[in-house]
This record gives C-alpha cells, sequence and structure tokens, in this order.
C-alpha cells in the first residue's frame, strides 16, 4: 500500500518534542485517560469528498490540485483509483474511521438505474477494502444537493419526483451503510431551505421534510440499522434560509413530528459560527436536550462569512467542547469527523497528512485538557453552588407543580422577600479554563 503517498511513511505518536513533520505530538492512540484510550474518546474519521473528490476550486477560481485520480479516464475506473487512494490515505494516517456521500465513491451516471448500478458496484469495493485495512465506517449520507434537480431542496421541493429521486439516494445509502457496519447514517439538507417567500410555501414544504424524514426512520427499523440517524444543522449557505438552522430549530422540528427519540444532530463547528452562536453553544445545547450524535470538527475564519471548513487548530475552543461531551458521557456513535479541506494553494499531496496531523494533535491535547477540567471538577462544583438554592424548598416546590402563579406571589409577600445580586464570576471561571488549557 505505497502506491500514491510513496514520499510519506505511516504515521507514528513520537511526542511533543519530535520535529519529525510525519510523526504525532499529542495524539498517542493508546494512551488510556478516564478508563478509555484517546482513539475510544475521540473516534476520529476523515471525510472521502474534500480529500478525494474536490479539486482546489471555488467560486472565483478553478482547479488547483493535481490528482492521478481526476485525470480523464474511466468513470468506474476512477472511482475505483480514488478508492486505492483514499485507503492508502486513512491507513497510512493511522485514523480510525472515514465517511462518505454516496456520489463522492460512485459515479453517478446518467440515469437513476444507472446510479443504482454504479453504487451497488462500488460498496463491493468499500467493504473489501474494510476488509484488508480494518477501517471503520463512521457514517454514510447521500448527495441530494449537489444535482442541478435539487436547486430548489430535494425533500422540500415542489415536484414530488425529485422526492422520489432524493428517497432513492437515501434508501441506497441506508443500506450501504447498514452492510459496511456503520455506526451512524447522517441526513444533511444542503438545499432544504428557500431563497425567496415569494415562491415558498412554507408550512407545505416543512410537512414534505417531515414525512421525509419519518420514511427514513420507518426503513431505519425495516433493514434493522442499529446505528444513529443524524440531522446536521446549517442556518444558510446554500439556500438563504435552511430548516435546520441550528440545534434548537432541529429538535423543534423533530417534536414536531414525533422524531425526538429517533433523530440526534451532527453538530459541525464552523455551521455553528454561521448561525451566530459559537461552537461551544451548539454543543451544550445538543448535550442539554439529548441529542448530541456526532461532531464535524472543522473552523471558520473569522474574517470570512461563509463555511471555510477550516482544519481545527484552536486548543481553547476544543478543550470546552470535548469537556461538553465527557460531560454528558463522551460518544457512542458518534466521534469527530474531518469535514475539512486543504487551502487552494495547499497543493502537494504531503499536505494533506500535515493538515490531519495537526488536527489529531489538536483534538488529542483539547481532550487531555478537558480530562483534566473532568478530574478537579471545578467549573462543576461552582455552577452547583450557583444554582443550590433551587435544591431547597422553595425552588423544589415551583419546579414540581406545588406553587400556582398567585401562590408565589403570596408567598413573596408574607416572606418579604429581598433577594439580592450574586456575582457570575466570569472573569474568575475564564481564569480557571486558561489555567487547565495553557499550564
Amino acid at each position: 500500500m505505497n502506491q500514491f503517498f510513496k514520499n510519506v511513511p505511516f504515521v507514528k505518536y513520537e511526542g511533543s518534542h519530535s520535529t519529525n513533520p510525519f510523526a504525532f505530538k499529542h495524539y498517542d492512540a493508546n494512551k488510556v485517560l478516564m478508563g478509555k484510550t484517546m482513539a475510544e474518546h475521540l473516534r476520529m474519521a476523515a471525510c472521502y469528498w474534500h480529500n478525494f473528490c474536490w479539486q482546489g476550486s471555488d467560486v472565483f477560481g478553478g482547479n488547483t490540485f493535481d490528482r492521478v485520480w481526476h485525470r480523464p479516464m474511466d468513470e468506474m475506473a476512477a472511482a475505483k483509483m480514488k478508492t486505492d487512494a483514499a485507503f492508502e490515505f486513512f491507513t497510512k494516517l493511522g485514523i480510525s474511521y472515514y465517511s462518505f456521500h454516496d456520489v463522492d465513491v460512485s459515479p453517478e451516471g446518467n440515469t437513476i438505474k444507472e446510479y443504482i448500478r454504479n453504487f451497488s458496484e462500488m460498496v463491493d469495493v468499500l467493504e473489501a477494502k474494510q476488509e484488508e485495512t480494518g477501517m471503520k465506517l463512521l457514517w454514510g449520507t447521500a448527495n441530494a444537493f449537489s444535482n442541478a434537480r435539487y436547486m430548489s431542496g430535494a425533500a422540500s421541493n415542489p415536484n414530488p419526483e425529485v422526492f422520489a429521486y432524493a428517497a432513492t439516494q437515501v434508501f441506497h445509502a441506508m443500506n450501504a451503510t447498514k452492510r459496511l457496519k456503520g455506526e451512524n447514517y447522517v441526513l444533511w439538507g444542503g438545499r432544504e431551505g428557500y431563497e425567496t417567500l415569494l415562491n415558498t410555501d412554507l408550512k407545505r414544504e416543512r410537512a414534505q421534510l417531515g414525512r421525509f424524514m419519518q420514511m427514513v426512520v420507518e426503513h431505519k427499523y425495516k433493514i434493522g440499522f442499529e446505528g444513529t440517524l443524524l440531522i446536521e444543522p446549517k442556518p444558510a449557505e446554500p439556500t438563504k434560509h435552511q430548516y435546520d438552522y441550528d440545534t434548537a430549530t432541529v429538535y423543534g422540528f423533530l417534536k414536531e413530528f414525533g422524531l425526538e427519540n429517533e433523530i440526534k444532530v451532527n453538530i459541525e463547528a464552523n455551521h455553528a459560527t454561521l448561525a451566530g452562536h459559537s461552537f461551544h453553544h451548539e454543543i451544550a445545547t445538543a448535550c442539554s436536550l439529548g441529542i448530541l450524535g456526532s461532531v464535524d470538527a472543522n473552523q471558520g475564519d473569522a474574517q470570512l462569512g461563509w463555511d471555510t471548513d477550516q482544519f481545527p487548530s484552536s486548543v481553547e475552543e476544543y478543550t470546552l467542547v470535548t469537556y461538553e461531551i465527557l460531560k454528558s458521557g463522551g460518544f457512542k456513535t458518534g466521534g469527530y469527523m474531518f469535514d475539512t479541506k486543504l487551502r487552494r494553494q495547499s497543493t502537494d499531496l504531503e499536505d494533506m497528512f500535515h493538515a490531519h496531523i495537526g488536527a489529531m494533535d489538536t483534538l488529542a491535547l483539547s481532550l487531555e485538557r478537558a480530562v483534566k477540567m473532568i478530574e478537579d471538577d471545578q467549573l462543576a462544583m461552582l455552577i452547583e453552588q450557583r444554582y443550590a438554592q433551587w435544591n431547597q424548598p422553595l425552588g423544589q416546590d415551583i419546579l414540581t407543580g406545588k406553587h400556582s402563579l398567585q401562590d408565589l406571589a403570596q408567598y413573596a409577600a408574607n416572606n418579604d422577600i429581598n433577594p439580592q445580586p450574586v456575582s457570575g464570576r466570569q472573569e474568575l471561571l475564564e481564569n480557571m479554563v486558561n489555567g487547565y488549557i495553557y499550564r
């Protein structure tokens, strides 16, 4: 397995003093923290699409990457070559999982029958590659957004035949994910939204989207898929407004259609910031609602207003996120999936390794810092103290419904209550967190 990345050795852990650019400085897969190895805690995955499908173009410029698997050849031959390159990369990198869209790994073809035939053949190839390498599938999904037929949405499209085409893709992608022992299935509604309200029936489109998700749940049970179904929130881009705006919006949608116990969320860092939230906020919200499933680990650029999908480099940001995940019990079937792409100027094949090595080291450092925060328990203790009065009789009586609004007003007057402000000690807490991150 040394056909495409001949200049790159198998990446190993060498420690923080190593100067080897092809070595992990902090990610020691077998290091045990809180009873689990780093690999078990982080469950990191590399994506198929940005690494092996994207050619370095953007809306203002053409391709900058010259990859051998992108050169002119028979489409199925190219797909198989791309798979060879992908699994060589995954294996040399030493990552545990990968993720894909259906048309990442298989030519879409000119007809729906060609799509089905091509995808079926490539699932055979993926299965053989997984058996050969031991690589695991974190999640699969269907690309129901790139083709022109989806310009007005997939499930939310005005044309039911487009809905049916998307259902066909999801049907086959779910079946493939089950066969490949995928641990999750993601539903990313890349164009499930609107550009203008002048031609949009919001109620109708939400109903269509709700029925689509119900069908997905029904199919999960029909085929015996034991993984987790995930919706990935995103506020906008490419549409003006998407129905899965953020975690709280998705939860309201799930409640409306009776799916709150069937589907969880796959949070992407860059999508959180596009929604005007912090990544930390979106993770904490998902944890509080009991719907955190998995995470797309990336980051945006604070000076750019779109989804730049950069590799994560902020230990500060990911320490707080990992802290929330650990507090909620850690990942179950999900993990950290690098939905990330190189900068267009990073044209060398070796840059793919440098980017992932840095990102994996960032998550490893963040995990170590978050574990210290959990073990010391100072933040949790201070939060518990702040809300301690809710554990007293008055607080418990309010929460259990023993007081009406009139009763509570009478209690306040009878006891002449005069609550005084108590410091939130934000700066102290920020200093504490910095102490864990930078010591």
